[in-house]
Parts: structure tokens; C-alpha cells; sequence
């Protein structure tokens, strides 16, 4: 039997006839058995792309093995791999002898998949509702206000939980009073907290115990600016607490440093801001405007009225909160003269009027003043009427940041906040009747209002006023024009 002929790339020789039993040369392949059909020989490049080929396959198959995701079936076999040809001289190479079965991992031999472990996923969550967002104030969609403990994390204190609760339901409102209370529960903070072993107050105490504090009352609603003042002071004064003070010492050291705070900065402030705001209320004949509820504007007009002056006060007042309604009647519970519109009504109050006082939510540095909603109404038809418009304000609500409108920077609330009670009983019996599928029909009403596909809900809470809408700004450094806000805030930042 002849041997077969090699793909040399060359022209082949005449074949020579060997004797039957002659042996076969050292370097020719096996012969095949009877009756097997001859495979052809391969070429160099086939013979290269089978190798590429067999490679891949095997990293494929490893890699399943390592991680267990592989896509074929736990029962299919390993693909056996053919013995790599030799390349050299183009020739086949022989095959190697059947062996016995060998332990896993040992070369040449395939790595067994692993089992697919069967995994228990969660349940479904229920669908979130989806809240309708106004386009042009989409950047101000975050995340929604916090208003139980739930999602509270276990480093909140229990004072901090209540006091986060009574922002989020409005019932402490107001710039000033919302950092008195925060600066009260952070003494119970301080009182509570223990230094563990190996650190320093001065270092732990701010990133490991202040900060969840923080980001809770954050979550209820965004932290003011007076409130934002004030903790910057009291991480201040943390830093600089000696390591060698103990731990009792500097606990009371900063608790005396917070009841300094309240007591310069806010109480002894209202009351010199009370007395120039007095000076300038008329003996008699005076008509003072006000917008919604101002603590130091309260605290004003009732020092007035005690100092024998007379005047009649107006409060202009809003949905939804309507903050005014509690001003009003506490100033005429102490015996003045009051009225009370609502602020679709302020241009026909405004006839008589002869001051403004408005209350602040913050001051900023380009002499702008950023307050209730409706601020800005008020201050503008005061100046189409030359009524000089004064902001009763304290420099820890003084700022270094700049607002041109109320759009870039403001605070959203609940849209079903802007109707009433009275205001859902009415819209019952507009109510169609396929909407109408509980007992409740005020909460048919309120998923009828969210659901209204042509009906976009903004609920604001600040708004922007322009500082030539404003005459006067009374502090505790004394009476002001809008232009020295960056100076004052300065000055008491320095200090």
C-alpha cells in the first residue's frame, strides 16, 4: 500500500512502489483501517485557523466553569479537543493514545461546569406613583419629603426623629423657629453622645454622629439658610476642640456655645431689630401691611401697641399653609386693630396703607430677598404706590449666594397640599361618575386630580424679591440699604 501524499506546496514526485512488507517510514502517519475513508490533509492555514478555533472554545469553557453562567445545557458533555497540529512541516500529528479518566483540574483535561444554584428572588414591588413634574422646574424633583421613621437610619437620635416629623407636617414653620429647634435637639445630641475608644471627638463626632442628624432633617425638607448657618458655626467649633480637653468638658463647652448662639444671634437680635423696627411706626394714624406670619414682625407691632402707639394693621394672607390667620389673631387677642384679605384682594388693601413690614427667609448677597410666596406681589404694587417696603431680617439669615429668580433655587411641596378641605368637598360633585369607585370619595377626588392627564401641579414655596422693591433693611447692626447684605454677612461671619 502507498502512503499518502503530502501538501507540500511543491509538485509532486513520481510515487515509488514499496515491497507489502516493508515497515513504514518513522515520520509517516499511521495508516488508516480497512474500509475508513481517508481525511484529507490539511493546509498550513487551515491548520492555524483550527487552533485559533480550539482556543477560543476552550476560554469560552473555562471561563463558564469559573463563574457557572453558561449558556449550554448542566448535562452536555465537554467538547473534546483535538491535539494541536504541527505547523513546521505541514504534517499531521498522530494522534495520541486513549487514557484513562483523569482528576479535575490536571492539564488537558476541561474544568466540569458548575451547578446553576437556584436563587430566591424578592417579590415584585409594588409600582411606585409617578409624580407629574413641571418642565420648567424639573430640576427641582428630588427626592421626596420624608414624613415617617422608616427609612430613618439608627444613628438618628429620638429628638431628631420627632422634630423632622414636625417639619415635614408644617408644625414648626418658619426660618427662625425651625433653628431654634434644630439647635435644641442638638443639644440632646451632644448630651447623648459617647466617644468610642481610639478616636476623637473632634473628628468623630461631626462625620460619625452630626451627619445622620443632618441628613434626616435634610430629608423632611431642605435645611434654611439660617439653619445651614448655624451648624457651619457648630462644626466650626467642634474642629477646634483640643484633643487633650476631656470628653465632659467639651460636651458642655459646646452646649454652652449653642445656647450663646440662640441667645446672641437670634433672641438678643429680634429684640434690638423690635426696637429701630418701633422707631419707625408713627404715634398715631399709622396703616402697617404684613404678609403672612412673621415672628419679629409680631414681636414688633406688639411692642408698638404697648408703647402706647396707635395704628391699624392688615395682614395679607395665602394658601395653603394661610400663616396669617394665626398673626391676625393673636394681634387683635392683644388688643389691636386688625384686618385680614386674602392676596387676591392686596391691591384693594393696599389704598390706605402707609409702611410694610415683611419677615425673611434669607437675604442674599445681591441685596435680594427670598421669602414666603406672594413676598414679591406685595413689594411690587408697594412700589408702583411709593409705600416704603421694610424687611425686618437677622444676620444669621444672611447669605454670600446670589439669586436672580425664584426658579434656579426653591422649594417644592405636595401639589394636593393647594386644596383645602372645603375645596375637595366641592369638587365631588364634579367628580365623574367612572372615577368614583371607593366610599372615600375625597380620596376619588385626589386620585382623580393626580391622574388628570391635561392638569400640571406646582406648588412653590419662595419667591424672589428684587432689591429696588425694597426701601430698608432693619438688623442688629442697625438700618440698611439691600446693597450692604455682603457686608453684614461678613462682618458677623468674622466674628
Amino acid at each position: 500500500m502507498s502512503a499518502d501524499p503530502v501538501d507540500t506546496g511543491e509538485t509532486p514526485a513520481a510515487p515509488i512502489s514499496a515491497p507489502s512488507d516493508a515497515a513504514p517510514p518513522q515520520d509517516a502517519p499511521p495508516t488508516a483501517e480497512k474500509g475508513a475513508p481517508e481525511k484529507p490533509a490539511l493546509s498550513g492555514a487551515e491548520l492555524k485557523k483550527r487552533a485559533k478555533a480550539e482556543k477560543a472554545a476552550k476560554r469560552a469553557q473555562q471561563k463558564a466553569a469559573t463563574d457557572g453562567t453558561s449558556g449550554a445545557p448542566h448535562d452536555s458533555k465537554p467538547v473534546q479537543q483535538e491535539p494541536k497540529q504541527q505547523k513546521k512541516d505541514g504534517k499531521q500529528a498522530p494522534k495520541e493514545p486513549k487514557q484513562g479518566p483523569k482528576e479535575a483540574g490536571q492539564p488537558g483535561m476541561p474544568i466540569p461546569m458548575r451547578r446553576r444554584q437556584s436563587v430566591t428572588l424578592p417579590p415584585p414591588k409594588e409600582k411606585e406613583e409617578v409624580i407629574k413634574q413641571v418642565g420648567l422646574f424639573g430640576h427641582l424633583y428630588g427626592q421626596p419629603k420624608q414624613h415617617s421613621i422608616a427609612a430613618a437610619a439608627k444613628e438618628v437620635h429620638p429628638a431628631i426623629l420627632a422634630l423632622g416629623l414636625q417639619y415635614s407636617s408644617y408644625v414648626i414653620c418658619g426660618s427662625t423657629a425651625r433653628c431654634v429647634s434644630m439647635l435644641l435637639a442638638f443639644k440632646k445630641v451632644i448630651e447623648s453622645y459617647t466617644t468610642p475608644k481610639g478616636q476623637a471627638l473632634a473628628r468623630h463626632l461631626t462625620s460619625h454622629h452630626l451627619s445622620p442628624q443632618i441628613t434626616y432633617l435634610q430629608a423632611c425638607r431642605p435645611i434654611s439658610i439660617s439653619m445651614g448657618n448655624a451648624i457651619r458655626h457648630l462644626k466650626d467649633l467642634i474642629v477646634k476642640i483640643d484633643p487633650a480637653v476631656s470628653e465632659a468638658d467639651a460636651k458642655e463647652h459646646l452646649i454652652d456655645s449653642i445656647d450663646s448662639f440662640i441667645k446672641e444671634r437670634i433672641t438678643a437680635a429680634d429684640e434690638l431689630i423690635s426696637e429701630e423696627a418701633m422707631r419707625k411706626i408713627a404715634e398715631k394714624g399709622d396703616v402697617i401691611l404684613t404678609y403672612a406670619s412673621s415672628t419679629i414682625v409680631q414681636t414688633t407691632l406688639l411692642k408698638a401697641h404697648d408703647a402706647g402707639k396707635q395704628f391699624r394693621v392688615i395682614v395679607v394672607d395665602s394658601k395653603p399653609l394661610y400663616e396669617g390667620k394665626a398673626l391676625a389673631r393673636n394681634l387683635a387677642h392683644h388688643g389691636l386693630q386688625v384686618s385680614y384679605s386674602l392676596i387676591s384682594s392686596a391691591a384693594h388693601a393696599m389704598k390706605n396703607v402707609t409702611r410694610i413690614f415683611l419677615g425673611a427667609h434669607a437675604m442674599m448677597s445681591n441685596g435680594r430677598l427670598y421669602s414666603r410666596i406672594g413676598t414679591a406681589a406685595i413689594a411690587m404694587l408697594a412700589h408702583e404706590r411709593d409705600i416704603p417696603v421694610a424687611v425686618l431680617c437677622e444676620s444669621v439669615k444672611f447669605t454670600d449666594q446670589v439669586a436672580l429668580d425664584s426658579i434656579v433655587k426653591n422649594e417644592l411641596a405636595s401639589p394636593e397640599e393647594l386644596l383645602s378641605e372645603n375645596e375637595r368637598s366641592a369638587l365631588v360633585d364634579l367628580l365623574p361618575k367612572e372615577k368614583s369607585s371607593s366610599t372615600d370619595k375625597h380620596e376619588d377626588v385626589m386620585k382623580w386630580w393626580r391622574d388628570e392627564p391635561n392638569l400640571q401641579m406646582l406648588n412653590l414655596l419662595y419667591d424672589v424679591t428684587p432689591a429696588e422693591y425694597i426701601s430698608i433693611v432693619i438688623t442688629e447692626f442697625g438700618s440698611l440699604p439691600p446693597s450692604s447684605v455682603p457686608v453684614v454677612h461678613r462682618i458677623s461671619t468674622n466674628t
